[in-house]
C-alpha cells in the first residue's frame, strides 16, 4: 500500500524515456541509411551523365546520340546540377548546364556570377565534382566539371527524423507532465481519502461507545444489563485497538500467519450483526463453507478488507430483505472467499473502476475502501480480489483468493 510515487513510477518514466530514445535513434539511423543510398544512386546518375558526355566528346557521334543523352539522362535529373569548365566558369545562357536551381533572372551578371559561385561551393561540400575528360593521345583534358547537390527528396528525408523527434519529444514532455500531474492528483486523493477513512474507521466504534455510555446511564442499576453493555464496550475498545494496529502497518511489511479463514470472517460478521439495528439496515449476514480452510493472512489487515466488503454490500442494499452471504472454499493451494449481496449491482462498464482510488457511487463517498482492500490483498497477501459477477438490480459477488 504505497502512498507515494515509488520505484515503480520511476521505472515507468525511465522506460518511457529509453523507449523514446530507442525509437528516435532507430529512426535517425534508418533515415540516414536511406539518404546515403539515395545519394549513391544520384551520384551514379551523374557519373552516367559524365560518361555519356565523355563518350560523345571522344567519338564521332551524330545528333541522335546527343538527343538520346538529353532525353534519357539529363531530363529526368531532379537534383541541382551545374556544369562548368575546368576553372569553374559557367555558361549562364545555357539551360542544360544549370538545372533545378531557382534564381532571380533580373539580377545583374555580376550578382548572378557570385550567386552561382556560392552554389558551386555549397554543392562541392556535399558531393565532390565529377570530371568529364577528353583523351588526346597521352594527354587528358578536363572538358567539364559537373557540380551537383542533393535532391529535394534527400533534403526532406534529412530533416524528417529531426521533425519527427521534435514532435515525439513534445508528446513525451506532455505525457511526462500529464503523468506527473495524475500521480500528484492520485497521491492527493489518497491522502485525503486516508484522512477520511481514518475518521470513518474510528467513527463507528466511537459512535457505538457513545451509545453504550447512554445505555449505561439508563441501566446503571441493572447488573445484568450493565455486564452486557460492559462486554460491548470492551468489544468496541478492542475494535479501536485493531484500527490503530491497521494504520500502523501501512507502509511496512506485515507478518502473515496461517489462520482459520472462517473464524476471521465470523469475527467481522458478528461485529456487524450486533450493530445492524443501529445502522437502520435490514439485512441478514451468513457465513458458511470449509471450517478447516486456513490461509496465510495478517489478521488486522484481512479484517479491514472483510469490513470494507461487508460495508459496501450493506450500502448497496436498499430494500428490507437484504442478504449478505459469505462462502469460504478450500481450493488446492488457495482459499476462495466469496462475498455475495442482493443489492443494486454494478454496471459491467464500472467493474474495474470500483477498485480505483477516488471512485465512488455514493454521494459522500471518497472511494478508498475497495482500493485499500485491493492493495492489502494483492500487495501484502499476494492474493487476488475481483468482481466475479454482478447484475444491476440483482446483486454482486466479489471474490477474494488467498494463498494457503
Amino acid at each position: 500500500m504505497r502512498m507515494r510515487g515509488g520505484p515503480a513510477s520511476v521505472n515507468i518514466k525511465v522506460i518511457l524515456l529509453f523507449t523514446a530514445f530507442l525509437i528516435g535513434g532507430g529512426t535517425l539511423y534508418y533515415t540516414h541509411t536511406l539518404v546515403k543510398k539515395l545519394q549513391v544512386k544520384e551520384k551514379q546518375v551523374v557519373q552516367l551523365y559524365a560518361k555519356g558526355l565523355e563518350y560523345i566528346a571522344n567519338s564521332s557521334t551524330d545528333d541522335s546520340d546527343i538527343t538520346f543523352l538529353f532525353e534519357n539522362i539529363i531530363r529526368p535529373i531532379d537534383f541541382p546540377l551545374i556544369l562548368t569548365d575546368a576553372e569553374d566558369n559557367i555558361n549562364m545562357l545555357s539551360s542544360t548546364e544549370i538545372r533545378n536551381i531557382k534564381y532571380d533572372t533580373s539580377l545583374s551578371r555580376e550578382k548572378l556570377k557570385a550567386f552561382f559561385a556560392q552554389k558551386i561551393k555549397e554543392m562541392d561540400e556535399i558531393n565532390d565534382p565529377i570530371f568529364v575528360k577528353y583523351i588526346a593521345g597521352t594527354d587528358t583534358i578536363i572538358l567539364t566539371k559537373i557540380h551537383f547537390g542533393d535532391s529535394e527528396l534527400i533534403d526532406q528525408m534529412k530533416y524528417y527524423p529531426y521533425i519527427q523527434l521534435l514532435v515525439a519529444s513534445i508528446f513525451i514532455i506532455i505525457g511526462y507532465i500529464s503523468f506527473s500531474q495524475i500521480k500528484k492528483s492520485e497521491q492527493s486523493n489518497i491522502w485525503v481519502g486516508m484522512a477520511k477513512e481514518t475518521a470513518h474507521q474510528f467513527g463507528t466504534p466511537i459512535s457505538s461507545l457513545m451509545g453504550w455510555v447512554e445505555l449505561l446511564k439508563i441501566n446503571y442499576k441493572d447488573p445484568d444489563k450493565v455486564a452486557d453493555i460492559a462486554e460491548e464496550i470492551e468489544n468496541d475498545t478492542e475494535k479501536l485497538n485493531k484500527i490503530t494496529a491497521r494504520f500502523s502497518k501501512i507502509g511496512s511489511k506485515p507478518e502473515l500467519k496461517k489462520l482459520n479463514v472462517i473464524e476471521e470472517v465470523n469475527k467481522v460478521a458478528d461485529y456487524f450483526k450486533r450493530r445492524l439495528p443501529q445502522t437502520g439496515k435490514a439485512a441478514e449476514i451468513s457465513v458458511e463453507g470449509d471450517e478447516q480452510a486456513a490461509a496465510l493472512i495478517n489478521s488486522e489487515l484481512f479484517d479491514w478488507v472483510a469490513e470494507n466488503l461487508i460495508k459496501n454490500a450493506l450500502d448497496a442494499i436498499d430494500h428490507p430483505a437484504g442478504r449478505i452471504d459469505i462462502k469460504v472454499k478450500n481450493s488446492g493451494g488457495h482459499v476462495e472467499i466469496e462475498f455475495s449481496d442482493n443489492g443494486k449491482g454494478i454496471d459491467i462498464k464500472r467493474r474495474k473502476d470500483i477498485f480505483r482510488p477516488g471512485y465512488s457511487t455514493k454521494r459522500r463517498g471518497w472511494g478508498l475502501g475497495l482500493s485499500l482492500s485491493k492493495r492489502i490483498i494483492e500487495e501484502y497477501h499476494n492474493g487476488k480480489i475481483y468482481v466475479k459477477s454482478s447484475t444491476p438490480g440483482t446483486g454482486t459477488v466479489i471474490k477474494v483468493v488467498l494463498k494457503t
